[in-house]
């Protein structure tokens, strides 16, 4: 049903889980892209991110435009907090506002998942999408082009 606010009409959108866009990575760790910033209207980007044992993860980093939430739901993820690395554990979760380092990966025997909340809801999926090909296709590339790619994607190594 669909309802007329002062905002416009406004209505409630389903996205269904089998419906959802996913990235595979070469260490196995899956994200789906539950909500994209597509689907939310550029407020925000919801993703889960599945790591199997020792995936590792992102070294730390930084974006300039964007901050970045992650919920821990399962097993031990790792989280940089832009001053030591820390044990995150299920229901632990770490706010990073624009320009804070951070990073994360699971270092454990087991596998673990967390939610990864982007705000506002830039094109997220569009790296992961690139860095699932790179793996995929097993392409090496140079330093120069890693750094290139980071910038298109506002990630800046720290």
């Amino acid at each position: 049903m669909t309802y007329t606010s002062e905002f416009g009409e406004v209505s409630a959108e389903l996205h269904r889980s089998g419906e959802v866009e996913q990235a595979v990575m070469s260490s196995g760790s899956v994200g789906r892209f539950l909500a994209p910033g597509s689907a939310t209207r550029g407020r925000f980007g919801l993703y889960e991110w599945r790591m199997p044992a020792r995936a590792g993860g992102a070294s730390a980093h930084f974006h300039r435009t964007f901050s970045e939430s992650f919920y821990v739901v399962s097993g031990t993820v790792r989280l940089y907090d832009g001053a030591r690395w820390i044990d995150g554990r299920p229901g632990d979760f770490l706010h990073v506002p624009e320009g804070g380092v951070h990073g994360f990966g699971n270092e454990s025997d087991a596998e673990a998942s967390m939610l990864i909340l982007f705000a506002p809801g830039i094109p997220r999926e569009t790296y992961f999408r690139e860095l699932a090909e790179i793996s995929a296709t097993g392409r090496q590339l140079s330093e120069e082009e890693w750094t290139d790619l980071f910038a298109r994607h506002d990630q800046y190594r720290a």
